[in-house]
Order: structure tokens, then C-alpha cells, then sequence
């Protein structure tokens, strides 16, 4: 699931607790599963936007100069404006996306 290609919510939804319990018989699983992918796409996210972000960073350690980078602004507003990785991992989960076994860690 692509967040920024897909048409995921980017504020809250009320959900079903029934829904989360569909596949593995436990809510509180399920649950687990979807913050531990949450987890793993919000860190994929922070070095994505830390990459980007590197390319404009100032060398100059002089607090009195303070340099105002469009490009930069418009990264950060854009990653900003991104649905939260909970909210991501959660579509993925309902969508039948996220494959879970027990024992080990959910990653891309």
C-alpha cells in the first residue's frame, strides 16, 4: 500500500472492533500487529524525509543566519500532510495487506 499513491484517510475513522478480530480471533493481536508495521513504515517515512532534507542542510553553525529553503518548506508540509503510519498499517490490515505469524517482526 502506497500512501501517497492510494486514497487513505488522513484523519480518524471510527472502526468495528469485529473487523479486527476477523483473522486472528483476537482484537488485542491484531492490534499488536497493526502498531508493530506502524512502527516500521513510520521509521521508513522519518528516513525518507531525512534523506530529502539532507540535500538542503546549511553547514554554517552561525545562529544569526537563519536561511529559509522553499524547497525544504514544501518537504515538510508535503510529508506533514501525509496520513500517519498507524492510520496506513491499519488500511493495510482491513485490506488484507498485512500478513502476520506468530513470533516475528512485520517488516517491508
Amino acid at each position: 500500500m502506497n500512501p501517497k499513491k492510494d486514497k487513505i484517510p488522513t484523519n480518524t475513522i471510527t472502526r468495528d472492533l469485529s473487523q479486527f478480530s476477523a483473522e486472528t480471533g483476537n482484537v488485542y493481536e491484531s492490534i499488536i500487529a497493526i502498531s508493530k508495521r506502524s512502527n516500521v513504515i513510520g521509521n521508513k517515512i522519518k528516513k525518507e524525509l531525512k534523506q530529502k532534507l539532507e540535500d538542503f542542510a546549511n553547514t554554517t553553525d552561525n545562529l544569526e543566519e537563519t536561511f529559509e529553503n522553499r524547497e525544504q518548506i514544501e518537504i515538510s508540509s508535503y510529508y506533514e500532510r501525509l496520513p500517519k503510519p498507524v492510520i496506513i498499517a491499519t488500511e493495510e490490515y482491513l485490506c488484507g495487506e498485512l500478513k502476520m505469524s506468530k513470533g516475528t517482526t512485520i517488516e517491508d
